[in-house]
């Protein structure tokens, strides 16, 4: 019997060192924009946590940050990323378009158009807002100095355009020339355009440049949290966008790596409550009912245009505004 029991154990031992010797170690790469940084430090622990306890694995995730154009075209030049996560859907389009990186019906693959929250622009501002910024027409005034990234390399500009567009035209009887010279206005009124939001933060708060800074909702309410709300107040404007910042595995790179269906599971655990408390304790928009609810109060209501509803979809809008010699660099060329 004693033999017996040795036998047992011996077993048992043999075939728990043969399950740890087939735990793999895997390593993803999430390339990224400018200011999700903290909110993917906290989401790559937990997921880690989640995918050891699920399937015995460790995985890894690596982070890239950056504008959301330059790290698009850091993906369609070779940067090996497993999954993105930017700031627009046309920048993840053009993985399909230009090399067939991701399926065509990517957006599909995931629930609400693959963007597991959301977000919009607002302003940030010294204490005491000195200046007595309310709204974007306060922006065009000729001394106010404000701070945003340039739409060429940053999605997050991008959106900041198309709030400060929107409002143009619903307060100018939707012409489209009148909007033209409102944008120009800020423009002409810009300090510093930086490649990324990030980098505008740092221009704003840390070099102390400018008034006003147009950023992301999260990305204002990180700087609260981080340097103080003494020091920063957060001007929600009457109208601005709803911003929704798409993911997707990138799956030519995930089959050659070996990493699809880790890949897939990181992006579908945003949507798990787990996820989406991440999500809203970084001051992104959750996209679950119940998360969103619970944490409704700490998100000013604002009127919302959307990108498709009010531009006519991404590829529209990136024709017609930011293309070579479209409205973005026509401001440009004339303000100089």
């Amino acid at each position: 019997m004693k033999n017996f029991k040795s036998f047992l154990f011996t077993v048992a031992f043999s075939a728990a060192a043969l399950s740890n010797s087939f735990a793999a170690d895997i390593n993803l790469l999430n390339v990224s924009y400018d200011p999700t940084r903290e909110l993917y430090k906290e989401y790559n622990d937990a997921f880690s946590k989640y995918w050891k306890a699920k399937t015995g694995d460790s995985v890894t995730v690596n982070q890239s940050h950056g504008g959301g154009g330059k790290q698009t075209r850091a993906v369609l030049e070779g940067l090996e990323a497993d999954v993105v996560t930017l700031a627009v859907g046309y920048d993840v389009d053009q993985l399909y378009q230009q090399r067939k990186l991701i399926p065509e019906n990517w957006q599909t693959l995931l629930p609400n158009n693959s963007s597991p929250y959301t977000s919009t622009i607002v302003f940030l501002v010294r204490k005491g807002n000195p200046l007595g910024i309310k709204d974007w027409n306060d922006l065009v005034k000729p001394n106010v100095s404000i701070v945003t990234p340039n739409p060429k390399t940053s999605g997050g500009a991008r959106w900041n355009y198309l709030a400060a567009w929107a409002y143009a035209l619903k307060h100018n009887n939707n012409d489209e020339a009148a909007a033209k010279v409102f944008l120009s206005q800020l423009f002409k009124n810009a300090a510093v355009l930086d490649t990324g939001a990030r980098g505008s933060t740092t221009t704003f708060v840390e070099r102390e440049i400018g008034d006003v800074l147009i950023t992301w909702e999260n990305e204002a309410f990180l700087v609260q949290r981080q340097f103080g709300a003494d020091k920063y107040e957060i001007v929600a404007p009457s109208l601005s966008i709803l911003t929704e910042p798409p993911v997707a595995v990138v799956e030519d790179v995930a089959r050659k790596h070996g990493t699809t269906d880790v890949a897939t599971e990181y992006l579908k655990h945003l949507y798990s409550k787990e996820g989406q408390e991440i999500i809203a304790k970084n001051f992104y928009r959750p996209t679950d009912t119940e998360i969103a609810a619970k944490y409704a109060k700490q998100f000013p209501k604002i009127e919302l245009v959307t990108i498709d509803k009010n531009f006519g979809g991404w590829n529209v809008t990136q024709k017609k505004h930011f293309s070579d010699d479209g409205i973005f660099d026509q401001i440009l060329a004339g303000n100089k």
